[in-house]
């Protein structure tokens, strides 16, 4: 799990500099639409709707933006039906990309997306060309005082629910499982009163491309950067593992 953590991070870094530009209500949108748009929008029978409207509720999101995303999910304002899409590639130094989006316009989400990872010198690729790569897992991040690892591990050992890691992440908790326990977590986590800063089901990658020239690694990293940016990004996964060195000189320019 350690290029897992490693990403994590990076997005964890990402995720700070995106609530100074304003986004982070846009990221807890559209994991409300998509959860509305999976299951319905019915809190009590959607578990991953009621962690989603947890968090956002956690990050202070105005409840009239929370009810306008679920609707939005759902269908109900009108225009076209919003469309998972996920597309596939690869950035510089062969590293591979999945990125997960959520549009109500096929023909110009590709034809943006494929712009994306030309201008970053990557390309797209074939549909299963590096998704057999990724495993889908749920994925939670907690910030509690009063939790450790074996505190965590042992809560969730009680109600027989298998974690498969447990990890600090810049001094907030990482819980990594198999994706058909998401909702036996988000019910533990309510009947404990836990509020995860972000909860979803992750794609994390089976192998690591080391990414060691910093050239390279800046590349790939302007090309994540500019797909997370992405109005219709939903998610962005990739198998890189650059070092904490590159990261943070090119953190520094």
């Amino acid at each position: 799990m350690s290029g897992h953590n490693k990403w994590s991070s990076i997005k964890h870094k990402k995720a700070a500099v995106d609530a100074k530009k304003g986004k982070v209500f846009s990221r807890f949108s559209k994991e409300l639409m998509l959860a509305s748009k999976l299951g319905g929008k019915d809190p009590d029978a959607n578990p991953r709707l009621r962690s989603a409207i947890s968090a956002a509720k956690n990050a202070n999101m105005p409840n009239d933006n929370i009810d306008r995303a679920i609707k939005k999910g759902a269908g109900e304002l009108g225009g076209q039906m919003l469309e998972e899409l996920n597309y596939e590639g690869y950035a510089a130094g062969g590293v591979a990309i999945i990125v997960d989006c959520l549009s109500d316009n096929r023909n110009r989400t590709a034809a943006d997306i494929r712009n994306i990872f030309a201008k970053a010198n990557g390309n797209l690729a074939n549909s299963g060309a590096v998704s057999w790569m990724f495993h889908r897992k749920s994925r939670f991040i907690l910030h509690d005082e009063t939790l450790d690892e074996d505190s965590l591990m042992e809560m969730c050992f009680d109600e027989g629910i298998d974690v498969e890691d447990i990890t600090k992440v810049e001094n907030q908790l990482e819980l990594i499982g198999p994706a058909e326990i998401f909702d036996q977590l988000v019910t533990l986590f309510e009947s404990q009163n836990i509020i995860p800063e972000e909860s979803g089901i992750v794609r994390i990658p089976e192998n690591e491309v080391e990414v060691e020239d910093r050239s390279i690694a800046k590349q790939v990293l302007r090309l994540l950067d500019n797909l997370e940016d992405y109005d219709d990004t939903q998610d962005v996964y990739a198998n890189a593992n650059i070092s904490d060195a590159i990261l943070e000189e090119l953190a520094s320019e």
